[in-house]
């Protein structure tokens, strides 16, 4: 069985302004994927982290580059999981060389909490650089049970 159906595909410039409809399609999707209110929330924080994230420290806000996020249910016949990426096309970075959030001497600073939020509400989170450049994050949440689709 293909995917067909089972993926949602957007790519928008590296610009804030399309945040909100990012947040309308991931929480449309949550709901479709039987996840409850609360978990809705969360995963459409871990979302909209990762955007912001790669528009703002992948792209560097150049509108000239893109940013893309695919929804899918894996697998496909019988989902299990959600699996949300998120991917740029700036340098990329070292997950490991990212400061730790906790540590005493960032406990003040205003940002650098987007991937430990993503790690917090999310089941699995996977970053890595992309062949073509770029970074790739993806997100995956275990659903309760497999997911059946109506035809």
């Amino acid at each position: 069985m293909s995917d067909t159906g089972r993926v949602i595909r957007m790519s928008m410039r590296s610009g804030f302004d399309m945040l909100d409809f990012i947040q309308i399609v991931s929480d449309r999707v949550c709901l479709l994927a039987g996840l409850d209110e609360d978990a809705v929330h969360w995963v459409g924080v871990a979302i909209r982290e990762g955007v912001i994230n790669a528009i703002k420290h992948g792209n560097k806000q150049d509108p000239a580059k893109s940013v893309g996020v695919e929804f899918a249910f894996r697998p496909a016949a019988q989902p299990d999981r959600l699996e949300i990426t998120v991917c740029d096309e700036g340098e990329g970075f070292v997950p490991e060389e990212v400061a730790d959030p906790l540590a005493p001497e960032n406990m003040l600073k205003s940002s650098g909490r987007g991937i430990f939020f993503m790690r917090s509400f999310m089941d699995e989170v996977v970053l890595q650089r992309r062949p073509e450049g770029g970074m790739e994050v993806r997100l995956v949440k275990h659903l309760a049970a497999p997911h059946a689709f109506q035809s």
